[in-house]
Parts: C-alpha cells; sequence; structure tokens
C-alpha cells in the first residue's frame, strides 16, 4: 500500500482519519476570569476585543468558514485576523505574507511556534484555523467546529447591529445536518483525496455522492439548506462546494461530476457565493496553490491548473 499525505492519519486499511484537536479551550462570557487573565477553572478564557488572534489560511475550507462568520457577525474589530502563507514547508504553516515573514503582531514565523509554547510535546499536525492568546502566545483553541459557534453565542455583544442569526434557536435539524454534511461531504472530499487503498476510497466517493444526491434533491424547493435564511450550516457546506471543481473534483478524484453538473446545488453555492461576506472572502488562486503544491504524494509534479474559470461564480 503507498503511503498517505500524513501517515499518522492513514488507517492500516488505507482510510483517512482525521486527527482530533488539540487544543479545546473557549472564549466565554461565562468565563469567570478577569480581563488579562488566563482560562478559568473551567477552561473559559475571558471575552475581551482586540486581545485574540485568529489564524487562517485562505485555502483552508476550515479556516475559511471562521473568516465568513467573523466577518458576517462585524467581529474584525473585536478579533484579529492572521493570514499564513497558502504553502506549508516541513514546519507547517507560515507567515511568509507578512513583512520579514513574522506575523507583526504574535511575531511568531510559524503557528507551530504557537502550538509548542502552549504544549512543547505536541507532535500532531500544526492546523488553522487556531485562536492564539496575544498576551501569553499561546493557542487557545484550534477546534474549528466550535470555534464559530462561539462567534454566534459568545461574542453577541461586538457583533453588528444588523448581524444574522447564524444560529436558530432550535438547533436540532441543523446540528443534524452539519454532522451528515461534515461526515460525508467536508471530510469525505479528505477521505477520497486521502485514502491509500480502493477500498477505502470507493467507500468515501459513493458516501459523498450519495449525500450530495440528498442535498441536491432538498434544494430543489428551497433558497438555502433550512429555509429561506441561510445558516452556519450552508457556510460549512460553502466552504466545500466553493472548492469543488477547483480541487476536488480531480486533484481528489471526486469526479462523478463537477457541481456545475448538480442544477440545485450550483445555483445554491452561487446564491451564497454573491451574498455579503461569502464571495468576496474566496481566493482561488491561494486555494489551488496550497492543494496542488503541498500534497506532494497526489501531485508530484507541484503543477497547479489554471481553471476553471472563476467568473462563472458571478454569472
Amino acid at each position: 500500500m503507498t503511503p498517505g499525505q500524513f501517515v499518522q492519519e492513514t488507517s492500516s486499511t488505507g482510510e483517512w482519519k482525521r486527527q482530533g484537536n488539540r487544543f479545546t479551550g473557549r472564549i466565554s462570557r461565562d468565563s469567570a476570569a478577569a480581563p488579562g487573565e488566563g482560562p478559568d477553572a473551567q477552561g473559559r478564557w475571558p471575552v475581551e476585543p482586540g486581545r485574540y488572534r485568529l489564524v487562517v489560511s485562505l485555502a483552508c475550507p476550515w479556516a475559511h468558514r471562521s473568516i465568513i462568520v467573523r466577518r458576517l457577525l462585524g467581529l474584525e474589530d473585536a478579533i484579529g485576523l492572521a493570514v499564513v502563507d497558502p504553502v506549508r514547508d516541513e514546519r507547517g504553516w507560515r507567515f511568509t505574507l507578512d513583512p520579514e515573514d513574522r506575523d507583526p503582531v504574535l511575531g511568531i514565523a510559524y503557528l507551530s511556534e504557537a502550538y509548542l509554547r502552549t504544549d512543547p510535546t505536541y507532535d500532531g499536525r500544526v492546523t488553522v484555523p487556531a485562536i492564539v492568546d496575544t498576551t501569553t502566545g499561546e493557542v487557545v483553541t484550534n477546534d474549528y467546529p466550535q470555534i464559530t459557534l462561539d462567534l454566534s453565542t459568545e461574542w453577541t455583544e461586538f457583533h453588528r447591529a444588523d448581524a444574522p442569526q447564524l444560529i436558530p434557536a432550535d438547533r436540532a435539524d441543523m446540528d443534524e445536518l452539519i454532522e451528515e454534511i461534515y461526515r460525508d461531504v467536508n471530510n469525505g472530499v479528505y477521505r477520497c483525496g486521502f485514502a491509500t487503498s480502493q477500498e477505502a476510497y470507493d467507500e468515501a466517493y459513493d458516501a459523498l455522492f450519495a449525500r450530495l444526491d440528498v442535498l441536491e434533491d432538498r434544494l430543489k424547493d428551497r433558497t438555502y439548506l433550512l429555509g429561506d435564511t441561510f445558516r452556519e450550516v450552508d457556510i460549512r457546506l460553502f466552504t466545500t462546494l466553493v472548492r469543488f471543481d477547483a480541487v476536488y473534483h480531480g486533484h481528489f478524484k471526486c469526479n462523478r461530476q463537477k457541481l456545475t453538473e448538480f442544477p440545485n446545488l450550483w445555483a445554491y453555492a452561487r446564491r451564497l457565493y454573491q451574498l455579503p461576506g461569502f464571495g468576496e472572502t474566496v481566493d482561488f488562486g491561494q486555494i489551488k496553490r496550497h492543494y496542488y503544491v503541498t500534497h506532494h504524494n497526489i501531485n508530484p509534479t507541484g503543477i497547479v491548473p489554471k481553471g476553471p474559470d472563476p467568473l462563472a461564480w458571478i454569472r
């Protein structure tokens, strides 16, 4: 069996097994910690505008979620943003887009420096998004599913006046959809792309397109997944869909059909893309450079494709 892109996350059967999130602190308005202090006894950090730095890659779908939510809620002044280079080297995500190749606020060249400051024994893959405390330089959280939920629920004092309600009062239907979409679509494309056995790939491929067929049918008579208003779950699906034809269809072998060949999903994705906070946060150049240049096992030549035409998203 050919070694996987990330050996520690490949099972003996060739299946991609995403690593867990090492740092799961919460920034909470219920924190008992005073401003400037670390987490309270329950691990809750205080909500403080200007204290935390959200580290993202514009290429990464998991980080892209947090960029969109931060923009939609109007939290740009409350939470700083650091953008890493889309191409990782052997030490991981790097701040080579900034002057002197260092984040100007954290003063570090690699996100791994913050990880190791927080846990000197950490030997897993360094991931984005991550929220770093500028006071201590430590990572508060890299728990990407929780980060966006907390931006909606814990930072309400700093939301803009007309911020959308991304989490419905009754979350049961949304949470069920989130789980299905994560398993089969968000993570499913990676399970296809990083599979190292035919059986593992076939299983992931079948689950991916079965779920996309269900979502295609769901969207035949509604504007968004839960009705007439977009929610958190739409953001989570969008960040995979917007990368589908550019990356996942060819690079990850998710090639039964393109997104543009799903009439309802394609119309839905373009509808979201054209909303404030969505399309303006998409960088197809960085997306393609990351996937095609850093996944050496899948694309050893490092050639980045020129297409598809991004203008299709606004026609």
